[in-house]
């Protein structure tokens, strides 16, 4: 790949900045625990796994939703019998998880400083809840590498369509980077752009898809720190 490529290098924020799917399910075994008296384990983490799919049409994505998720599965898991105490403690939980450290992984600052330096325009794609998002990234320290900052309800061909309309880019003008195949790298790639796919360690499993094997414009690897590398740089 020729130098300057891209106009625009978007990223993703959650696992691909900074740690954040190991906490969610470090808060689900922490939940499952409460809701021990009620239920096991395992049929406990499904029980909160399938409400909370089946509530992102009405919350979106991130930790508040996931509160509300876990206290709903409380009262279905305990058959309506939870105490109060119980659902002041899963609460409490969602409060600890927003102040959780803001973590990040390995070389990310410098990819993005040398990225900047070279006069790339830096972008944040990323979903969840608003107000989180910007407290982490505050928290990170990494807001001054970027141009602009998208905080979408969902990532799909149509939000993606948005932001490069905003941007005022065409889609072979951007190359997304993240950790999520359905999210970050799909509706790039359908879209005329490309994308660089760095799995993380730990990944909800609503977002695990199948890759088809002949799409293009698409890179794996196995680290941030190999971006650079990847553009030539």
């Amino acid at each position: 790949m020729s130098e300057m490529k891209y106009k625009c290098i978007g990223f993703d924020a959650d696992d691909t900045l900074w740690e954040n799917e190991n906490y969610f399910r470090e808060t689900e075994q922490q939940f499952a625990q409460l809701v021990k008296p009620y239920c096991k384990k395992n049929a406990a983490i499904e029980s909160l796994l399938n409400i909370e799919i089946d509530n992102l049409k009405d919350y979106g994505y991130g930790v508040k939703g996931f509160v509300l998720s876990m206290i709903e599965a409380a009262i279905q898991v305990s058959e309506g019998k939870v105490s109060n105490e119980v659902i002041l403690e899963i609460i409490e939980l969602g409060k600890a998880f927003l102040n959780k450290p803001v973590v990040l992984l390995d070389g990310i600052e410098t990819v993005l400083e040398k990225l900047y330096n070279k006069g790339y325009l830096l972008i944040m794609a990323t979903k969840g809840d608003l107000l989180d998002q910007e407290r982490k990234l505050a928290k990170s320290g990494l807001s001054k590498y970027f141009h602009h900052i998208e905080v979408m309800s969902d990532k799909k061909e149509e939000n993606y369509e948005k932001l490069l309309c905003h941007l005022e880019i065409e889609s072979r003008d951007l190359l997304m980077v993240g950790n999520s195949l359905k999210s970050d790298i799909l509706p790039v790639v359908n879209l005329g752009g490309s994308a660089v796919h760095i799995p993380y360690h730990t990944t909800w499993v609503h977002e695990n898809v199948e890759l088809d094997k002949s799409i293009t414009n698409y890179w794996e690897l196995e680290s941030i720190s190999q971006l650079i590398a990847h553009l030539q740089l």
